[in-house]
């Protein structure tokens, strides 16, 4: 449990960056459109991706706002995971305009050729699982381990903090 806590900041870090470039591998690679709800799971990764490279490049990765803004971060992930897996099993409704997104564009032809070329992607349509897990499962599961182990941290950290004060 140390070596978790003592590698935390690279732990989480690592595994943001897995998780989505594993999403960006299904989506590119393996041609599997996401849906809206998916779309949004992403944000807390790149967000934490963001904060740890800008909190590295300022030399700030102990400093405790990383960690709560983490935090804030996870939070918003799991309130979309949880929600998209209650759509996938059909216990919640979900959006209204869940479906795939369609790109800018300057022409009529361009416009016309995604509409025709695009697949419409459905929240409550699990594209892809793994043992029986959807991704949005595999996501919850993932973003709830970040905040048991990123709580841990700040309260570990919190708690040395006022210790040594």
């Amino acid at each position: 449990m140390s070596y978790l806590i003592r590698y935390w900041a690279v732990i989480l870090f690592t595994l943001s960056i897995i998780a989505i470039s594993s999403a960006f591998i299904a989506e590119y690679v393996f041609n599997l459109s996401p849906c809206k709800m998916c779309l949004y799971q992403r944000y807390p990764y790149y967000f934490i991706i963001g904060v740890f490279i800008l909190f590295y490049l300022i030399r700030k990765i102990s400093n405790i706002w990383l960690y709560i803004l983490t935090e804030l971060a996870i939070f918003y992930g799991l309130f979309y995971s949880i929600w998209h897996v209650g759509i996938e099993k059909k216990l919640i409704l979900g959006p209204s305009n869940c479906s795939a997104f369609i790109k800018k564009t300057n022409s009529i032809e361009g416009l016309k050729e995604q509409i025709l070329n695009k697949t419409i992607v459905n929240c409550n349509d699990i594209t892809w699982s793994i043992l029986g897990l959807s991704a949005a499962t595999i996501n919850t599961i993932l973003l709830f381990l970040f905040l048991l182990f990123n709580t841990i941290f700040i309260i570990k950290v919190f708690y040395e903090k006022e210790k040594n004060n």
